[in-house]
């Protein structure tokens, strides 16, 4: 089999498989959080349940997306709060903001956005490998995290460092050839898109509801989420 064809059977069925499967799996995640239901709310709320709600997003997204407000929590593992929140940031600018992969998603869904320069997509995608390799070794030499590393964390961290190590080498025509890059890319994000419903990687979809649950219990008791 030549690397053209491999090319076409990662990009077209393979790919369209693991799809399928992520987003069979997500809906079934999502199904199964749904039907847990929301326990009957007995106490009159003292305040607003969705100002509460926006207070969460803001302080979850926007306020303390790096640094957390317990001073002693940063100050015992910075590592994981400024190279945890730089990989999010770039795995957002990269996946969602880069041109490549936007027009991926317009002809996914039938509609692309606006997209940044890649100077800046290339730039934040070098922070975020950064990032993830700091976060790794982390990991491994920090007392508390090493005990609570196993063979799941491990293949969580690899299953996303993959595509975005072979995206950024394919991107500078880097060690191999591009074809080659590319099939190694496609087939680490088709791996990438079996696991994560299988993995906690699926957290990305629960942020939202968490952060709603949390915004309400402290919105209709009036304190700071």
């Amino acid at each position: 089999m030549n690397t053209q064809t491999m090319l076409e059977l990662a990009r077209g069925p393979i790919f369209y498989g693991a799809l399928l499967f992520f987003i069979a799996g997500m809906l079934y995640r999502l199904v199964t959080v749904i039907s847990l239901g929301w326990n009957k709310d007995l106490a009159k709320p003292r305040g607003d349940k969705a100002t509460g709600v926006v207070k969460s997003f803001l302080r979850g997204g926007i306020i303390f997306p790096f640094f957390p407000r317990e001073k002693a929590a940063y100050a015992r593992n910075p590592i994981v709060y400024i190279a945890g929140g730089l990989f999010h940031l770039s795995l957002f600018i990269v996946v969602i903001l880069g041109a490549a992969h936007m027009l991926v998603w317009k002809s996914l869904i039938g509609f692309g956005w606006p997209t940044l320069p890649l100077p800046i997509v290339d730039w934040m995608a070098a922070v975020g490998i950064i990032a993830m390799v700091a976060l790794i070794v982390n990991r491994m030499v920090h007392p508390v995290m090493k005990l609570l590393t196993g063979v799941a964390e491990v293949l969580n961290w690899l299953f996303v460092f993959l595509p975005m190590i072979t995206g950024y080498m394919m991107t500078h025509h880097m060690f191999l050839p591009y074809e080659n890059l590319f099939v190694l890319h496609m087939m680490s994000i088709n791996v990438l898109l079996v696991w994560i419903p299988l993995s906690r990687i699926s957290h990305f979809m629960f942020y939202f509801f968490s952060r709603t649950i949390h915004g309400v219990e402290w919105g209709k008791r009036n304190a700071m989420p």
